[in-house]
């Protein structure tokens, strides 16, 4: 573990009551019977700068090569579909939704007697550090800002955020709780924008999100993040 994520991870240990994270149905499902919701913390598309080594300028991540991971979720199973991305990622061999949940059923939980997985009620943010590990990825649960993020992303590291779904996707419901997760990819200081990959959304391959919005559903968790080691 280098020192970045040591401080972080000495500082976690000092967050108290954390929240089990219960993913709500996916957004296609649970608005299914609604109008189609206007995404205004959804940001445009920019133009990209390069640097001289084809770097893009402020660039921290990349999300280019992240995007083919990106699956969506049929069940309250976004934890297991964000470890599922960032096993995709690191070992080019991503699990199907089906595998990771059978795994998550069948694997101890951290936190109480039963398996990670419980259908009804998803999964606790603090178990996915246990599902990563058993396909070899070592990570570490821990309070971060954004500029950590960066620092984690320009180390390619991968990102786990715990958030609140209703803001990232602009939706009606309690946005004071953290009842999702996504892969946070990249961040682009220069036009203030985030990009995800976020399984409960049909568009959340390389989803583009408003920095300061994504602030606000990330700070309901009071700014956990899985960051892999």
């Amino acid at each position: 573990m280098n020192s970045a994520l040591t401080t972080a991870a000495a500082s976690m240990a000092r967050v108290v009551g954390l929240r089990a994270l219960a993913c709500g149905a996916p957004s296609w499902i649970a608005l299914a019977h609604k109008v189609a919701p206007v995404h205004a913390a959804h940001a445009a598309t920019a133009a990209t700068t390069l640097t001289s080594n084809d770097s893009p300028i402020g660039m921290y991540g990349d999300p280019a090569a992240a995007a083919p991971f990106w699956r969506p979720q049929h069940s309250s199973d976004c934890g297991e579909m964000a470890v599922a991305d960032v096993v995709g990622q690191i070992t080019g061999r991503e699990p199907t939704e089906r595998q990771i949940t059978s795994i998550a059923k069948i694997t101890a939980s951290s936190t109480d007697a039963g398996p990670i997985y419980h259908r009804r009620d998803g999964t606790d943010v603090r178990d996915l550090p246990v599902l990563l590990a058993h396909y070899g990825v070592q990570s570490s649960l821990l309070q971060a800002n954004i500029e950590g993020l960066e620092q984690y992303l320009a180390q390619r590291h991968k990102v786990i955020a715990a958030v609140n779904a209703q803001r990232i996707w602009n939706t009606a419901g309690n946005r004071d709780i953290d009842n999702h997760v996504v892969v946070v990819t990249g961040i682009d200081t220069r036009i203030g924008v985030l990009h995800l990959n976020d399984s409960g959304i049909t568009t959340g391959r390389d989803e583009q999100v408003a920095l300061a919005a994504f602030e606000k559903s990330w700070a309901t968790s009071q700014h956990l993040a899985v960051v892999t080691t």
